[in-house]
C-alpha cells in the first residue's frame, strides 16, 4: 500500500523527523499534536482553547489526507493537570463529539513545552 503524508508546519516535524499524519489504505494516524499557535500568535492560555487548537491541527491533517472529523475512531489526550480535565473534555466533545470516538485521557508529568496543557493523538478510518 502506498503512504500519504500530512505536514502541519510544526518546527518539531523536521527537527525530529516525523509527519503530522500518515494515511495507509483507509487508516489515518495523527501524531501527538500539541497546541502550537499559528505563526505570530501566542499560545492560548486556557486548557479549553489549547484543546480546540490541537483538534484544529489534527482535523486539518485528517482532511488533507482525505478524511473528516466524522471518520475519527480513537483519541488519546495527554494532560498535565487533572483540574483541566473538564475543560479539555468539553473541547474534545466540540471537536470530535459527532464521531464519539473511543477516547483516553492520561495525566502526565509534563509535555515538551512548559506552557502546553494538552497534547492529543488521533486515529481515523475512512469509509
Amino acid at each position: 500500500m502506498t503512504r500519504a503524508y500530512a505536514r502541519s508546519g510544526s518546527p518539531y516535524e523536521e527537527r525530529y523527523g516525523f509527519s503530522r499524519g500518515v494515511r495507509i489504505g483507509d487508516r489515518i494516524e495523527i501524531a501527538g499534536t500539541a497546541p502550537i499557535p499559528p505563526p505570530g500568535e501566542a499560545l492560548a492560555p486556557s486548557a479549553y482553547e489549547q484543546m480546540l487548537r490541537c483538534g484544529e491541527i489534527a482535523i486539518d491533517a485528517i482532511e488533507s489526507l482525505g478524511g473528516t472529523a466524522a471518520d475519527v475512531v480513537r483519541t488519546r489526550m495527554f494532560i498535565t493537570d487533572p483540574e483541566d480535565a473538564d475543560e479539555i473534555g468539553r473541547a474534545h466533545r466540540e471537536v470530535f463529539g459527532e464521531a464519539t470516538p473511543a477516547a483516553t485521557m492520561v495525566v502526565v508529568a509534563a509535555l515538551l513545552e512548559p506552557g502546553w496543557k494538552v497534547e492529543i493523538e488521533v486515529e481515523a478510518v475512512i469509509g
